[in-house]
């Protein structure tokens, strides 16, 4: 079961823009990263949360999308998604975050994806206009934008042989295509 809806947890780009999440779902999906691990316990995450389309927009302006995709610059209107989560360092707890951003979002993605949700993680921001546009305090670091939505694109997995490239692309029918080391490649027998 948890092998199942970690295959189906994928990078989602395009979304049904119109679908509604509220602000309780996304206080829920929050509430699973919060109960994560957190290195030494400090917790020190923060999380900014935008489901208008006004807001969801300011943050859209700051973010880069799908780098292997040269020649899409991102969703376009009607594709782009309903709402967004902010993960942020406090670093008046600490200046070191460690993994903790990169676990409390794979627990929103499973999470989110339990629902019927997709979503990405995205790491390509524009860190220094998104602060400007939100009015985030000098004390908060911006880690990670959590893009989440109603997918409006097929995600697929394709198991690649040592040597193939590990870029994903998009076919003629516009199925997401994700290249994935098959497990003998990644298990290094050492003696």
């Amino acid at each position: 079961m948890l092998k199942e809806l970690i295959r189906k947890n994928r990078s989602v780009r395009r979304f049904y823009e119109e679908y509604y999440i509220s602000l309780e779902t996304i206080e829920d999906l929050i509430d699973l990263a919060r109960l994560s691990p957190s290195a030494a316990n400090l917790q020190p995450l923060k999380y900014i949360i935008s489901n208008t389309p006004e807001r969801n927009e300011e943050i859209f302006l700051h973010l880069s999308w799908a780098g292997y995709l040269k020649d899409w610059p991102g969703p376009e209107k009607g594709e782009r998604p309903s709402a967004y989560i902010i993960i942020l360092g406090d670093t008046e707890i600490t200046t070191n975050f460690s993994c903790d951003h990169g676990i409390a979002a794979q627990s929103i993605l499973l999470g989110a994806r339990e629902l019927g949700l997709g979503g990405c993680i995205i790491g390509a921001i524009n860190r220094k206009g998104l602060a400007k546009a939100l009015n985030i305090p000098k004390r908060y670091e911006i880690l990670l934008v959590i893009a989440l939505g109603k997918p409006k694109e097929e995600v697929v997995i394709e198991e690649i042989a040592p040597g193939e490239s590990i870029k994903y692309w998009r076919d003629e029918k516009g199925v997401h295509h994700v290249p994935k080391r098959r497990l003998r490649d990644i298990i290094l027998q050492l003696e």
